[in-house]
């Protein structure tokens, strides 16, 4: 059965629908997919989602085509986190949605990027109890979802987030994302840096279900790319299934 459309679903709807050729995603299958999970049909991983309670916000700001990527992770983070909001990015003009989003006074958004990249009174590399648990001020993290150059580019050129303070993350792990492969361990995809930050802000739960999530979702991807059969029984399953038997 299809689910509601979350925020990514239907950015790549409308992205979609402003294209005038298909996409075809380089070196993916161009067979089938379900509309709800990316994969192959006897590869669906829908029943296996996870949606934890969680009282942050996620902003997803996407470069053009992200949305309709197929090895996209933002979409993922949609899927575990309820409050996930996603933009298309441009330069030259600002969704007033998004604005409108941004000064909402239940929020306190945080831009999270490279701290090297950016003036050091805006950094922070922790949340403050305040931010973080205070019942009047929700922690909304801005992920830049795009490649590194792009990202790069659109946190210069967007100065309605130049009056939030920058999060930094400082993580001690490598990036285990495998569907495209940066230059660098230390750069982390979308959902990797989501779960990051829901670890800060004090979710556990929700940052070990979105980890088990990109890592059954990587799985399932890889192995309908490869033609191999779906795998039910692999140790991302059980850790999943284990965090899914607590929510």
């Amino acid at each position: 059965m299809t689910r509601t459309p979350h925020a990514v679903s239907r950015l790549r709807a409308a992205r979609l629908a402003r294209s005038v050729k298909p996409f075809l995603a380089r070196g993916g299958m161009k067979a089938e997919r379900c509309p709800d999970c990316r994969v192959a049909p006897a590869h669906c991983i829908c029943a296996l989602r996870p949606q934890v309670p969680t009282h942050v916000g996620v902003c997803l700001l996407m470069a053009d085509i992200e949305p309709i990527k197929p090895s996209n992770t933002g979409w993922l983070i949609a899927d575990v986190v309820a409050d996930t909001w996603a933009f298309g990015w441009a330069r030259t003009e600002v969704d007033p949605a998004l604005l409108t989003l941004l000064a909402d006074p239940q929020w306190q958004p945080y831009v999270v990027f490279p701290g090297e990249f950016v003036t050091e009174g805006r950094v922070v590399n922790t949340l403050p109890p305040a931010a973080a648990h205070a019942p009047g001020k929700r922690p909304l993290f801005i992920l830049l979802d795009a490649t590194w150059p792009e990202a790069r580019k659109m946190f210069r050129k967007s100065p309605y987030l130049d009056r939030f303070p920058v999060l930094s993350l400082q993580p001690d792990q490598i990036s285990r994302y495998r569907l495209r492969r940066s230059r660098r361990d230390d750069h982390f995809c979308t959902s990797e840096v989501g779960a990051l930050c829901l670890e800060l802000a004090g979710e556990p739960r929700a940052a070990q279900a979105l980890e088990a999530w990109l890592d059954v979702f990587s799985l399932h991807y890889l192995r309908a790319k490869n033609q191999l059969p779906p795998l039910w029984d692999g140790e991302a399953h059980a850790r999943l299934q284990a965090l899914r038997s607590l929510i």
